[in-house]
């Protein structure tokens, strides 16, 4: 997945983002609300904020995306542990909420159940083709028998899966694969569906031409 982690304390910011990327997310990691980019055409899976930022609030920023329409995911994280600060927080538009100090791993965790939701599906296994992918433990086999996939080629499928019957435009999946910092060839998003059809087979993925590519119905 393709995480944005709002948090402007510099040691917790630093591990979660190493931790989640360990994981294999990627993940742009901002300190204040002033540093964060437009996202209005950026593709994210999950928005991870703080309430509390040294210039202003995280929970309003999240209020304000909503007024606007952005539906994204949103899980808050957050200090504050009153049941009232809670409620307001899931009120204000969070999709869930995560009170500090927390292990990462229920982070982790959480972030799985989110991309489930997402992904309309009831369970961690997801079927596409004849194929089964299980996001939470990040493996796919195919007739009984595991598929080896490269990290690229699992953010490329785990992208799709996420997003079943919507289109994902090249640009879209270069963006999640790498976020703001990579740089990728300009036939790598090719190469990699290529790579994924050849192994799961030729009707895993569909190509709209012209547009992008698409898993199920």
């Amino acid at each position: 997945m393709r995480l944005l982690l709002l948090e402007d304390d510099a040691i917790l910011g630093d591990g979660l983002a190493e931790f989640l990327r360990g994981e294999g997310h990627v993940v742009d990691w901002f300190q204040r609300l002033r540093d964060l980019p437009v996202l209005a055409g950026e593709p994210y899976d999950v928005l991870l904020v703080d309430w509390q930022l040294p210039d202003g609030s995280g929970l309003d920023w999240v209020r304000g995306l909503r007024a606007r329409g952005f539906a994204l995911p949103v899980l808050m994280l957050t200090a504050r542990d009153l049941l009232s600060d809670r409620i307001r927080g899931l009120d204000g538009g969070a999709d869930d909420y995560l009170v500090k100090p927390f292990a990462p791993e229920e982070l982790a965790a959480r972030l799985r159940v989110t991309q489930r939701r997402s992904a309309g599906a009831a369970s961690a296994r997801v079927r596409v083709g004849d194929a089964d992918v299980d996001l939470a433990a990040r493996s796919v086999s195919r007739r009984g028998r595991e598929v080896a996939v490269t990290p690229r080629e699992w953010q490329v499928l785990e992208a799709l899966v996420a997003r079943p019957g919507r289109v994902v435009t090249r640009g879209d999946l270069e963006a999640l694969m790498l976020g703001f910092d990579g740089e990728v060839s300009s036939n790598s998003v090719e190469v990699h569906v290529s790579h994924l059809r050849r192994k799961l087979g030729a009707d895993a993925i569909e190509t709209v031409r012209g547009v992008g590519y698409r898993v199920g119905p």
